[in-house]
């Protein structure tokens, strides 16, 4: 994100099916950098309705989105000058 964006060098976007499955993918990506980085975010929002979870953690900002909210939102248009990186998702 930098030198477009001040406050964080990544954002990681990414999209559950649903409100529940978003809210499972924040659940392990918290538990695992709080065990394995022992880092947790600073501030969470929307973990509730879990349409759009947003996990800042200072470096990085984490989004996490059901597909409505991400179409709305849009992310990628409104941050299109910063370079991305498209990455798959892990299947096990």
């Amino acid at each position: 994100m930098r030198p477009v964006c001040t406050y964080t060098d990544y954002f990681v976007v990414c999209t559950g099916r649903n409100p529940r499955q978003t809210k499972a993918i924040y659940d392990e990506v918290r538990e695992q950098l709080k065990r394995d980085e022992r880092i947790v975010p600073r501030s969470v929002a929307g973990e509730r309705e879990a349409r759009w979870i947003v996990a800042d953690y200072l470096d990085l900002v984490l989004h996490i989105f059901t597909p409505d909210a991400r179409a709305y939102y849009r992310l990628e248009e409104l941050w299109g000058d910063v370079p991305a990186i498209e990455v798959e998702a892990a299947v096990s």
